[in-house]
């Protein structure tokens, strides 16, 4: 066993569980059901999958493990998003689930500057829409739910 090898990927899943969390803790933050336990989970469980993929398999390609991380966590969202009288709930949810997935493969595959910017950016739209310029922006140019159902009923 070499134990800085074992270090570094554990060092790995530590950073890819921390930065789902970090996008988790916003959803949590407000009042979402899918938080930092779920984020974290998600970007760890693709972390270690592709440290799995990339370290365990020597033959064959060692990323099919890795390209079911990308439908898994899909399935996954399907299973978020709902349909409740002609509105869809939860389509944010999967989305961000399924690319903070992408998070965690990046960062097993040692790609910390991609994973951690990945991060930034997830947690950024998330939260750009709590900002008062987010409503403004809104508000200035319609909600574009609210056109798309008066045309249906046209």
């Amino acid at each position: 066993m070499d134990w800085k090898f074992e270090l570094l990927l554990a060092f790995r899943a530590i950073m890819a569980a921390v930065l789902g969390g970090f996008v988790g803790w916003e959803r949590e933050r407000h009042g979402r059901e899918a938080g930092i336990r779920t984020y974290a989970a998600v970007s760890l469980g693709a972390c270690i999958f592709g440290l799995i993929s990339s370290h365990a398999s020597t033959t064959g390609d060692p990323g099919r493990i890795a390209a079911q991380v990308v439908t898994g966590v899909g399935f996954l969202g399907a299973g978020v998003i709902l349909r409740d009288q002609g509105r869809i709930h939860g389509l944010t949810t999967a989305a961000t689930l399924w690319a903070t997935a992408s998070v965690g493969l990046a960062i097993s595959y040692g790609m910390y500057t991609l994973g951690t910017l990945g991060a930034l950016i997830i947690f950024s739209l998330l939260a750009a829409h709590h900002l008062p310029a987010w409503t403004r922006f809104k508000n200035r140019h319609g909600d574009c739910s609210a056109q798309r159902k008066d045309e249906q009923d046209s």
